[in-house]
């Protein structure tokens, strides 16, 4: 609809009274491409280009109206850290329920779990239930998490916790980007996407411009 509905009493009513008006609009279109196992895949473009509706596409987290997306692997979004977390449960027991979410054994986990902790930072706090942590400590839990993906979706880098966490991250960044994790990174840094990125999509109102090394 051109105009905001605020709920579906409203929208029947507009409905009913012929006030509802449609314009067609394609988020994403005519956009064929591959990525190859390992490599580090920059997406640019202004805002509204599509960037974020096509990592959601690829996350899984959308269905394309046409066209199919085919990924090899399990993927990780770091779109919104900590969205699959339960505020009830524990940190001990939201690594195991975010783990199984992103596909991880439970044998796999119980193995990473004391790295994962250590990584988090969180201490104690690891048996407390989420509703008593912090914004950032939920982040940094959500972050180290994140162990050993095939495929990490990226929407900007992210600033996580105190700028020593911070580090840490962008080191855990690197990390999976040089050991054969396949990433795909929303940035409107060139810089970054220049220095981080083997090759680069750009996009422009849903379609693509040009795909190539990233630094043309």
């Amino acid at each position: 609809p051109t105009q905001r509905v605020s709920g579906l009493k409203e929208y029947v009513v507009s409905a009913l009274r012929g006030k509802i008006r449609y314009q067609e609009f394609w988020a994403l279109h005519d956009l064929t491409f591959q990525v190859q196992k390992g490599e580090v895949l920059g997406l640019i473009g202004a805002n509204g280009a599509g960037k974020s509706t096509l990592l959601k596409v690829i996350s899984g987290i959308l269905k394309p109206t046409r066209g199919t997306v085919r990924v090899h692997g399990n993927i990780v979004p770091m779109l919104e850290l900590g969205s699959g977390f339960d505020m009830e449960l524990t940190g001990r027991e939201n690594i195991y329920l975010n783990g199984a979410i992103l596909g991880y054994s439970e044998s796999f986990l119980k193995e990473k779990y004391d790295e994962i902790v250590a990584f988090s930072e969180l201490g104690d706090f690891i048996e407390m239930p989420l509703r008593s942590y912090s914004s950032g400590m939920v982040t940094r839990l959500a972050f180290a998490t994140i162990v050993k993906p095939d495929v990490l979706i990226v929407d900007e880098i992210l600033s996580v916790g105190d700028a020593a966490f911070q580090k840490k991250s962008e080191a855990r960044m690197r990390e999976l980007m040089n050991g054969g994790t396949t990433v795909l990174l929303v940035s409107h840094s060139a810089e970054q996407i220049e220095s981080l990125c083997s090759r680069a999509l750009w996009l422009q109102k849903g379609g693509l411009v040009q795909i190539g090394p990233a630094y043309e």
